[in-house]
């Protein structure tokens, strides 16, 4: 198990494809949070602060693993691109007639990129340098 786990998670073979998914997935946030009726057929299954705290963590977890650099480096690349990402939804919702933009689901998005890559930056070990 621990090896499919360092596969999966820390081989350098994967790296840019954990990162491509990472894009793919906020890709795919943004065409279904676009959908009209969408956001409300998934918010039967989990609050909205469950879904942004899991979707953003998944994505800051995928771009760390993805990226180069030291631990601190890939903490603060991931963490603000997921700021960037956050916003950019927000942004997007709050231009559709049926959505609205809220500054508390960026918040939660946020929080969830800084806890996530707090604990990679804490627990992972150190694989990769800067090239």
């Amino acid at each position: 198990m621990s090896s499919l786990f360092s596969l999966l998670v820390l081989d350098e073979r994967l790296r840019k494809l954990r990162y491509g998914t990472a894009l793919a997935i906020y890709a795919a946030i943004l065409v279904m949070g676009s959908l009209p009726g969408a956001r409300a057929e998934i918010g039967t299954v989990a609050s909205g602060i469950v879904l942004h705290s899991l979707a953003y963590g998944i994505i800051t977890f995928l771009l760390f693993t993805g990226s180069l650099g030291t631990a601190r480096e890939r903490a603060v690349k991931s963490v603000l691109t997921v700021m960037a990402m956050g916003a950019l939804d927000e942004l997007v919702q709050s231009c559709l007639p049926y959505r609205t933009g809220a500054i508390g689901d960026w918040m939660i998005d946020c929080n969830a990129a800084l806890v996530t890559a707090g604990l990679l930056w804490a627990f992972l070990p150190q694989a990769r340098r800067a090239r």
